[in-house]
């Protein structure tokens, strides 16, 4: 996508996540104005062709968009909430980590202040700030996302997932919950396979072969869960359950944690139990979807 670098684009707070935000604005050649509360964690920003405003409110109006990004969403309303600061009429990107709960409110209590509001999430390290390998999504209304997609563009792989400003927030979360489900899977197995005097690099690439055949199921099994049935075609419920009792039944044999196996057997005995042993592991959808108190 073509950038237009004559964009001038406002980062507050300086931490290292805005600091690489800024400076890969900076890099694509848009003018860069920065702020943050500890002015001199701006200082090498300015040495590369930054302006730093003297105000918050001076930095909202030189950019034609304000990328803020705290500590948390408390701390965006500590720094833009005051009678002193004007943000009507502004165009507001919030990359601050939060809920979608915290997102939706944040996206009114802009709307009531006159101003643009786009919610997004970072799904990188700040060194992959300004390379594609940086996911950045976004949410809220579709025509302020696509005026600025392209200034956007300077910080990475930009995504719009739709109109709901929490949607950014959600998304992040289930990413989390990809990430630490596969490496909790892995260093179970690890942990197994150590007992034998196999080492983690000598598993490693078995357990990212086995990633990414279970991953090319689902688009299928998603299929399923969006159409209510769960026809097993690779295995049902119940034989899941068979080989759950034998992995934690090895875990307990060679002396290795059973936390994680005797959780996910707990989930697929209570919908077997429920009348789901015949389906499909997608079925297991139903457990997820329930908060349990218990």
């Amino acid at each position: 996508m073509n950038h237009n670098t004559e964009t001038p684009v406002t980062v507050i707070g300086l931490g290292l996540m805005g600091q690489a935000l800024a400076g890969a604005f900076l890099k694509a050649g848009h003018p860069t104005i920065v702020w943050n509360r500890t002015s001199s964690k701006a200082d090498h920003l300015v040495a590369q062709g930054a302006r730093l405003a003297p105000t918050i409110g001076d930095a909202l109006k030189a950019g034609s968009l304000t990328i803020i990004c705290v500590t948390d969403y408390p701390a965006l309303y500590e720094l833009l909430g005051t009678n002193e600061v004007e943000v009507e009429g502004t165009m507001l990107i919030n990359l601050t980590s939060g809920s979608s709960s915290q997102a939706r409110e944040a996206a009114r209590w802009a709307e009531q202040r006159g101003t643009r509001y786009l919610d997004g999430a970072i799904m990188a390290i700040p060194s992959a700030i300004g390379t594609a390998d940086a996911v950045i999504l976004h949410s809220g209304p579709q025509a302020d996302f696509a005026a600025h997609e392209s200034t956007l563009g300077a910080l990475g792989t930009v995504t719009y997932l739709g109109a709901d400003p929490g949607l950014a927030s959600l998304y992040d979360v289930a990413g989390l919950a990809m990430m630490w489900s596969i490496l909790n899977a892995w260093l179970q197995g690890t942990a197994m396979l150590r007992t034998a005097g196999v080492d983690a690099a000598t598993y490693a690439p078995f357990a990212r072969q086995i990633a990414t055949v279970v991953a090319d199921w689902l688009p299928g099994y998603a299929e399923q869960i969006d159409s209510g049935s769960f026809p097993a075609e690779i295995s049902a419920l119940e034989t899941d359950a068979r080989a759950m009792e034998h992995l934690i039944e090895e875990s307990e044999a060679v002396g290795v944690n059973t936390e994680l196996p005797k959780l996910l057997k707990t989930m697929a005995d209570r919908a077997i139990a429920a009348g789901h042993g015949k389906e499909q592991y997608p079925v297991l959808i139903e457990e997820f979807g329930k908060l349990r108190k218990d």
